[in-house]
């Protein structure tokens, strides 16, 4: 796979919360911000400053640090990466000792039901692993609503279920399909929903422009 056919990982999570939202987004180039959106931004731009990198102790923290995986085909960037020295971990350029590479994702909220947050630390994971050939066994999701960090374990399941979902991810970018909208109480936590517009689906207004489409 050529490198300008990788997908962004951020990517990830808004195929988790809707297959459709994500081909909208990444196939399509649509966009609509509503105050969630901003909120994140805002809070992203806090983490994400590539200036602010430190030594406190024994723990070196890197912010905005560009990952990928050839493996799976994503790129990304991480909020904040925190190397922790241990003997067991690995040597850095410029840096005294050894050091163990721990992600830490900032998401606005709280803990959600769905682990589209997790797979996304997961899939940053799976990107450091494979840049610096050492294991990343645990990372974190820092919420601003509760201001705490949510502890991750990066165990085999949620890499198999990062894996398949990139691979899904794939096959819908490599059509160019954009799945039809089903509507759910979720949509409405959605900053697409008035270019979605998931409950116009089956409706005659979108069953005369479906046929009008397909008769073109």
């Amino acid at each position: 796979m050529q490198e300008d056919q990788y997908l962004m990982l951020s990517g990830l999570q808004h195929y988790i919360f809707c297959p459709r939202q994500y081909a909208l987004i990444h196939i399509e180039q649509q966009w609509e911000e509503n105050w969630r959106t901003v909120d994140g931004q805002l809070m992203h731009r806090r983490a994400d400053d590539p200036e602010k990198s430190e030594l406190r102790g024994d723990v070196l923290t890197l912010r905005a640090l560009n990952v990928k995986s050839d493996q799976l085909g994503i790129v990304g960037k991480c909020d904040v990466v925190e190397f922790h020295r241990d003997d067991n971990g690995i040597a850095l350029h410029g840096r005294k000792g050894k050091w163990i590479p721990y992600p830490v994702e900032y998401k606005r909220g709280n803990v959600k039901d769905t682990l589209a947050d997790e797979l996304q630390l997961v899939a940053q994971a799976m990107c450091l692993e494979e840049m610096l050939l050492c294991p990343v066994q645990e990372g974190a999701l820092f919420y601003g609503e509760a201001k705490r960090r949510h502890v991750v374990k990066i165990t085999d399941d949620l890499k198999n279920q990062v894996k398949r979902n990139v691979a899904e991810m794939h096959k819908l970018m490599d059509r160019g399909y954009t799945p039809k909208p089903t509507y759910k109480k979720s949509c409405n936590a959605c900053s697409l929903i008035n270019i979605c517009l998931p409950k116009a689906q089956g409706s005659p207004v979108a069953e005369y422009l479906d046929r009008y489409i397909n008769e073109k």
